[in-house]
Formats: C-alpha cells, structure tokens, sequence
C-alpha cells in the first residue's frame, strides 16, 4: 500500500485545532496524533495537550558530549604531560590531577555545548532539503496539519480539512 503526505493549510489556529481534535478522537480510524506534525510561524503551547509530549534527542546529545569531553579532556591532557620531556622532577607528579581536573572540567563543558549545538541542527533539520509538501505561506500567517497517511485515509482526511475550512490541501505520494 502507497503511502501519502497530505498537508492543510488553515488561516485561523481554532478551526486547525479542531482539526486535530477531531484526529485525536478517531474520527478516522487509523489515523493518530502520532501521524501529525504541525507547521505555524508562531508557537502554540496550548496545542501540547493534543499532540503530547514530543520527546527531544538533544539532552542526550549534551550529555554523550559532555561525558565525551570529561573523558578526551583528561586523557589528552594526560598524554600529553606524559609525552613532554619526561624528566625527573624530584617529587612532583609527571600527571598533576588538581590542574587536569580543572581542565577537564573545561572540557566537558566545551563538548557538551558543542554537541548540544550540533543535536540541535540535527533534530531541527535545518541542514537537511526542504520538504516537498512546504508552504511558504505556514512562514507568514497560515498554520499546516501535515500527516503521512495510507492511500486508504487520504479522502477521509481531506473530507475532515473541507468540514474545518481549509484554505488549500496538497498531497504527494511518499517515496
């Protein structure tokens, strides 16, 4: 079975709401809020009840880049003291931990930061093309409902954008 991408753009945020309401409810069966992403130029928090939680990749992203950092930090660090003309020191420890530590430290925090940047763009998309279905109309003042569907749900939810008053409905087949 082929499926679609199908995506509604609505001038007003209630009548979108409703729309995703209505999803939420079976309305049509086979079709969840899971199946849902919203485009809208503005945020909508109230809109988080319906959609739910939506987890995000980047803390793991800062934490892996922090523990990373702690790590690489220290032992290069390291290698590199133990590396530079080891000569007697008369007492004084090749490696010192109280300054490694410190930057250590440095470290975690400059690859945390890092990679929360780079979990950021990657969970953002921002360096990925342009998805085929995009409006440039959702970046001024229309909100889209974009849902990747069945062939079998396609008519069923265009049916559900027209009783909502959708301004526009495009629809691709997915590759």
């Amino acid at each position: 079975m082929r499926r679609y991408y199908v995506m509604g753009l609505f001038s007003n945020f209630d009548e979108a709401f409703a729309a995703i309401s209505d999803i939420r409810d079976h309305k049509i069966p086979g079709v969840t809020v899971d199946d849902v992403t919203l485009k809208s130029p503005i945020e909508h928090p109230e809109i988080e009840e319906i959609l739910g939680d939506r987890g995000s990749p980047v803390p793991k992203f800062a934490l892996f880049g922090a523990i990373f950092g702690a790590i690489f930090g220290f032992f290069f660090l390291a290698a590199g003291q133990a590396a530079f003309l080891v000569q007697p020191s008369g007492g004084k420890p090749v490696i010192p931990l109280p300054s490694n530590i410190v930057l250590s430290y440095e470290m975690l925090i400059l690859f945390g930061v890092l990679s929360t940047l780079v979990g950021f763009f990657i969970s953002a998309r921002l360096m990925t093309k342009r998805h085929p279905l995009y409006s440039e109309k959702v970046s001024l003042d229309q909100i889209g409902i974009m849902l990747e569907l069945d062939e079998k749900n396609v008519n069923p939810i265009k049916d559900l954008f027209k009783e909502h008053k959708v301004l526009e409905i495009r629809e691709e087949v997915a590759r």
